[in-house]
């Protein structure tokens, strides 16, 4: 597969300038011109949202943690519990862990200043090559090659690369390393990934819209959607656990925080077992002292990135005035909804509870 000619970096910037999306954390190109600068802090936020998750999943996160803490000094300054429960629904919870420490770090051992080189970002937590290269290029224009999903696709489809998905990252790269201009890197890297967004798209890409049309060599096959190639998928494994949602006479719920550490750590969620490879059978051990237990069916499901997880739900009920266990609390039943439950944990609520995470 042949390409006619090397892509044009300056052409598809020229692109950018008339058809950037607007996006709540982007300084637009108008504004660049106009001499407005990116902020660090905003970029940083919304690349560590973006790891993994969809730009429309992103926007009212955003918008609430902006509000909430504009700057980073004030998120470094946040009670950690208040930043995860913030986080809750977003999914990857590491990320915020990892973001909450970033915060802590930059504003105590940087002044609130974040480093201006993508080799210094990446010494910060939770901050990894794309990352780096990303707030680099975009908040402090340098000329680093920035490779997301949306960059992989259009210069596989634009070199005709053909080595599979992931062994291609390495190549792509280089690829994209011989393309970043020196002059505007960060809006080159942002016009890429705009291209791959709205033109270059998995399904059915406009070609006959791309600025860089003439240069792709899966447009002249005549097969675009081929490329990228992918390994094929692993089967996700399953793992089993069960899920104990214990309800008061006056409708407040047993909660609990999980572990610092590990898969939603310092999430909170309802008290349950651990998650093994194998099916549970009969009713589990450790449950709450409650009377009524029932086993919910069908159990609920969710798919973790690595694994899927099927949770069997059992409802109990206690007295108005029980104590709660160790480590354990009473929530509200009106309080659920903002109590900082991971997505999983919502769905084990909404089997034993119908409605009982749902906002008004």
């Amino acid at each position: 597969m042949k390409r006619a000619e090397a892509p044009d970096p300056l052409r598809l910037v020229a692109w950018y300038d008339d058809n950037a999306r607007a996006l709540p954390w982007r300084v637009g190109p108008a504004d660049r011109k106009a001499g407005v600068p990116p902020d660090p802090y905003r970029v940083w936020l919304s690349e560590v949202m973006l790891q993994q998750t969809t730009v429309a999943a992103v926007g009212r996160y955003y918008a609430d943690f902006t509000r909430r803490w504009p700057d980073v000094d004030a998120l470094a300054a946040a009670p950690v519990d208040e930043v995860m429960a913030a986080w809750a629904g977003l999914g990857y919870y590491a990320r915020a862990r990892h973001m909450k420490a970033c915060a802590e770090i930059v504003a105590r051992d940087h002044g609130g200043r974040f480093p201006t080189t993508a080799a210094e970002l990446a010494e910060l937590p939770g901050i990894g090559p794309y990352t780096a290269a990303a707030i680099a290029a975009i908040a402090f224009d340098e000329p680093v090659p920035v490779v997301d999903g949306n960059v992989e696709r259009v210069l596989a489809r634009v070199f005709g690369v053909e080595t599979p998905l992931p062994k291609a990252k390495a190549e792509i790269r280089d690829l994209q390393a011989t393309l970043t201009p020196r002059d505007r890197p960060g809006d080159y890297a942002q016009a890429v990934m705009d291209l791959g967004a709205t033109i270059c798209t998995p399904r059915r890409p406009a070609c006959g819209r791309c600025p860089w049309r003439a240069s792709c060599a899966a447009r002249r096959a005549g097969d675009p959607e081929r490329l990228p190639v992918k390994a094929p998928k692993r089967k996700r494994p399953t793992r089993y656990g069960a899920a104990f949602v214990i309800s008061r006479d006056d409708g407040a719920v047993l909660l609990r925080r999980r572990p610092a550490h590990g898969l939603l750590g310092g999430m909170v969620e309802v008290p349950g077992t651990t998650w093994g490879d194998t099916p549970l059978n009969g009713a589990p051990g450790g449950r709450p002292r409650a009377r009524d237990w029932t086993r919910l069916k069908p159990p609920v499901r969710h798919v973790f990135t690595h694994f899927e997880l099927e949770l069997a739900v059992w409802t109990a009920r206690m007295p108005n005035g029980a104590s709660p266990p160790d480590g354990c609390w009473w929530q509200p039943r009106e309080g659920l909804a903002d109590a900082g439950l991971p997505s999983v944990m919502k769905k084990a609520l909404e089997a034993g509870l119908p409605g009982a995470t749902r906002t008004t």
